[in-house]
């Protein structure tokens, strides 16, 4: 199979930064049997010749977007903001595949109606300040879904770059993942083809099997439109 044969995956990533998370991504994607293309703001790409999408990690969501004010503190994208929630409306209507990672994960909950907690620790109050991009905390999966049998385990070890997560699920969505101290670590579409988010960056260890399996059951949806 060419390159030009491989399912094109589209990539959202902040335009101010988030270099390393785009080449993590787009290895995966390629080792995936994929090939990806970046996707930022202010930029209105024609999204008709991707296959599937990651939604990447990177800068908060604007709360507003779910009912929240803004903090003054706290860097936001609104342009991403929309960005992300025109290819996420062109990914439902076309029912293409969709890889939520990080703030991705939060962004597929905001477009479903939901909420974040703006900071985990005013919530979590026992979970620790975990930040680091090596595999530290583990998360538990649940049985029988999506997540589950892609990852082909009960339980995986992640990293953790995050402040914010899940709060109140958006429609038709599930929780499938959640860390020891109850933070939603994975949600997924209960009625879509495929749409996954976790809140942690498999794409920092695509090297490690139950990471990589994301990036391929992404690009096997993708393959399959």
């Amino acid at each position: 199979m060419g390159l030009s044969d491989r399912p094109l995956i589209g990539v959202t990533t902040s335009a101010r930064g988030g270099r390393y998370m785009w080449w993590c991504n787009r290895l995966a994607v390629l080792l995936s049997g994929g090939r990806a293309r970046r996707l930022t703001a202010p930029d209105r790409p024609d999204l008709t010749p991707f296959a599937g999408f990651i939604i990447g990690g990177g800068d908060d969501i604007t709360p507003t977007l779910y009912g929240d004010e803004i903090d003054p503190a706290v860097r936001i994208d609104p342009e991403r903001d929309r960005l992300e929630q025109t290819v996420l409306d062109h990914a439902a209507k076309q029912e293409l595949p969709v890889l939520g990672i990080c703030r991705g994960a939060q962004m597929i909950n905001v477009h479903e109606g939901g909420t974040i907690h703006r900071d985990v620790a005013e919530v979590y109050h026992d979970a620790p300040r975990m930040r680091t991009v090596l595999p530290r905390k583990r998360v538990e999966i649940v049985p029988e879904t999506r997540l589950a049998r892609i990852i082909r385990r009960r339980a995986v070890t992640v990293n953790a770059l995050h402040h914010q997560s899940v709060k109140e699920l958006g429609k038709d969505l599930s929780v499938v993942a959640r860390d020891l101290w109850g933070i939603v670590q994975g949600i997924e579409h209960n009625t879509a083809r495929f749409v996954l988010g976790v809140q942690w960056h498999p794409e920092f260890l695509f090297f490690l099997p139950s990471h990589l399996r994301l990036f391929r059951a992404l690009v096997k949806a993708a393959r399959k439109i």
